[in-house]
Parts: structure tokens; sequence; C-alpha cells
């Protein structure tokens, strides 16, 4: 599983634990090599000792003059028993642990007998443990001092990178005209990797602005034959010939050809990628477009055997984009009709928006942010979409400062939500 950990913090780390490891092993070489050390001459030391004082007590019958921290055992008549502790030690040099006692032995034999000199460690262990304590000190400043260089040069290092991830954030970066990032820094990773973004931004700049001439040139064009039939409808409407059927046709081509130049104008304000210009769009009232759709969709409503209800639980009277509301409610009332097959659908206004209610199939919840993406359809889709709708609801209402959820509890049953924010 690759590490998520922040690269700062994993090069802070890497020098931790770098000084960690060597400062602990030099700490432990420099521990063994003074014991093994002070070992050997607190050998030679007890030897020479043990001979000066067979020398001086068992030649010359004289007491040897030794420290006080030093006895001298012997077998030999007259030089006492020699303490259990230290009887069936090998000869030469060992070190014994009575209890909180611990002893320096040397021990030699010959003869039959055996000589013992006796030191206590207590110098030896003060000397020990200053020693300890000075090289734990030096190990532990050598780490704080390591996490401290650590985090200075992981800022060092990262300084570039965040500054780029800054400058590839930010949204200037797709504009056609944007500079590259590639001259502001060195020939190295951080340049390899500018120079990386620098052509993949490239490509999607290509990619958005060919999408974005697409749908104006598209949009523009349609514009003209949609007067076209608008026009003729007109006309139609009122020729003198025509009977109650006729009119009822000419009136739905007039319906759907007002509805194609709402999305035409919408796909225009789309194209343009800024904010909400209200010269371009109609404003109208919320009450006044959910009272028009709900009079065009109540007839498909009613052929499918579904209950549709339009309910005002007190909207407020703020004037909103009409091409953008029209849609984006008219692809939610649609949307609710698809997969519906019995029960009701309930198109409820609010203090802040609207929403769509329906007893129709639930939507999982792990789908639920996944509906809104492109040419994506749930586990439950049917018939031939393409899985636009709800992603053109969502691209509307981030243009506009609008808001739109889901809430659904994966059995039956959803509702949308389209919260009006701003885009007034």
């Amino acid at each position: 599983m690759p590490n998520k950990q922040p690269l700062e913090r994993r090069i802070i780390a890497a020098f931790v634990l770098m000084t960690f490891i060597v400062s602990g092993t030099f700490s432990l070489g420099i521990v063994g090599i003074v014991h093994f050390i002070e070992e050997h001459l607190v050998s030679e030391e007890l030897g020479r000792e043990l001979e000066f004082a067979i020398n001086e007590e068992l030649k010359h019958d004289q007491p040897a003059r030794i420290d006080a921290n030093t006895r001298f055992f012997s077998t030999h008549a007259g030089h006492g028993n020699l303490p259990l502790r230290f009887s069936g030690l090998p000869e030469g040099f060992s070190e014994v642990l009575d209890g909180d006692e611990a002893y320096y032995v040397f021990k030699r034999s010959h003869g039959g007998h055996d000589d013992v000199m006796v030191e206590e460690q207590h110098e030896f262990e003060a000397r020990e443990r200053a020693l300890f304590d000075v090289v734990l000190a030096g190990f532990l400043l050598s780490v704080v001092g390591a996490w401290g260089l650590g985090r200075l040069l992981a800022r060092r290092v990262m300084a570039p990178v965040r500054r780029l991830a800054q400058q590839v954030r930010h949204r200037d970066q797709l504009l056609p005209m944007a500079p590259r990032l590639a001259p502001d820094y060195p020939d190295d990773e951080i340049g390899h990797l500018a120079d990386a973004f620098d052509e993949t931004l490239g490509q999607l700049r290509h990619s958005l602005e060919r999408e974005r001439l697409f749908t104006s040139d598209v949009s523009h064009e349609l514009r003209t034959p949609l007067m076209v039939i608008a026009s003729s409808c007109e006309l139609l409407h009122d020729a003198p010939h025509l009977g109650a059927m006729e009119r009822a046709q000419v009136a739905r081509i007039a319906r759907a050809s007002a509805e194609m130049h709402d999305l035409v104008q919408t796909f225009l304000q789309l194209a343009r990628a800024g904010q909400p210009d209200g010269s371009l769009a109609d404003k109208v009232d919320l009450g006044d477009l959910a009272a028009e759709q709900y009079r065009q969709w109540s007839p498909q409503f009613q052929a499918k055997g579904l209950a549709f209800a339009l309910l005002d639980e007190g909207a407020d009277a703020e004037r909103y984009a009409a091409p953008q509301l029209r849609t984006v409610m008219s692809n939610l009332l649609r949307n609710a009709l698809h997969y519906t097959e019995q029960g009701a659908v309930r198109l409820i206004l609010g203090v802040d928006g609207f929403r769509v209610e329906d007893s129709g199939l639930g939507i999982p919840e792990e789908e639920q942010e996944l509906i809104f993406h492109s040419f994506v359809r749930g586990q439950q889709a049917r018939g031939e979409g393409l899985g636009l709708g709800l992603s053109l609801v969502r691209r509307i209402c981030q243009q506009q400062g609008w808001e739109v959820r889901v809430e659904s509890s994966g059995e039956s049953g959803s509702c949308f939500s389209v919260i009006l924010v701003d885009g007034r």
C-alpha cells in the first residue's frame, strides 16, 4: 500500500530515523568499547595488585598495602576462608553480582591454593553512569538536531513544490494565454514536473477551448432555425382552417421550441465559463415557473398513472434566470418521471429553493455523488439516456451559484433539492 503521509513529514522522519540508527549505533559502540577497555584495564590492575599482595603477605609475611575498596583472599593457612560467593570462579578476571552489590574479581590458582583479589565497583559504576549520561544526552541531542535540520530542509525542499501546486490549482492556468510554469524553476526534478504540468495543462486548455467553441457555435447556429420554428408556430396557430387537435399540436411544437431556445441560452452561458450574465437571460418568479412546469408535465405524469402535485411552502418573490432555472427544474422532473413506476411525484417550493420528491427507485449511497458526473448512470438505469441530465443540472447550479443535493434511502424514493443562493 502506498504511503499517504505528506512528503515533508516523510523527509523529517527519514532524517530522524537515519540519525537514530547511526547515532544509536555509535552510542552503543562507544559504551561497548569503553566497557571492554575498562574491564581489560581493571583486569590488568587487579592482576598486578594480586601479585603484589602475594609477594607481600605470603612471601614476606607483611600486610599488603591496598586501598579500602580492594580486599585480598587466599586459601593459604592463616589468611581466612574464601567467601562462598567468590569460590568456584574460573581463573582470571570475573564480574560477580551479589544482590545490590557488584565486584570485580581476579583469581589465580597455584599449588592447590586459590588467591583472589576483589574490588568493589562503586567507583567504576559512577564513571560508567557519567559516561552513559553523556552518551545518552548526545544521542538525544543528535535526534532533536536531526528533527530540526530535517524540518528546515524539508521546508526548503517542499517550498517550490507548494508554489507549483498553487500555480497549477489557480484557475487562470486554464485560460488560453496562461504563462508557462517551467521557466520559473531550475532544470531539476521540480522543473521537469513543471514542464509536465505545462504539457498537460496545454492539452486541457485545448480540449476546453475546443468544447467551448463547439458549444458556442452550435448554440449560435441553432438560434436561427429555432426562431423560424417559433414564428411559423405563431402563424399556424392563427390560421383559421386549423382544428382543435391541430392547434394543440402546434402549441406543443411551440413549447418544445421555447424549451430548446432556453437550452441554447443555457449552453451559451455555460460556454462562456464566467459569472452569470443577467443581460442574456430573462428573469422569472419561482412560483410562476413552477406553475408553468406543473401544467407542462401533468399530462405525462397522468398518462403514466402517477400522482403529480405542486406544493408551495413559502416560495420567495425573488426572480431568477429563466432559461437556467427552467432547464434545472425540467431535468429533475424528467428524471423523476423516468424512474418512478408507481406512487407520486411532488414539486415543493420553499423559502430557499425547491425540491422534487418521488416514490421511485432509490439511489444507493455510493452512487449519489457519481450520478452528477457526465455519462454516468446508476445501477437502476433504464432507457436510452446518456447520463447527461443531472450533470447539466449541477453545471448550471455551479455556474449560477446555486446548489443541488440528493437524499435517498437507497431502497425507494429520492429527493433532489436545489438551493437558490445567488444568481438572482
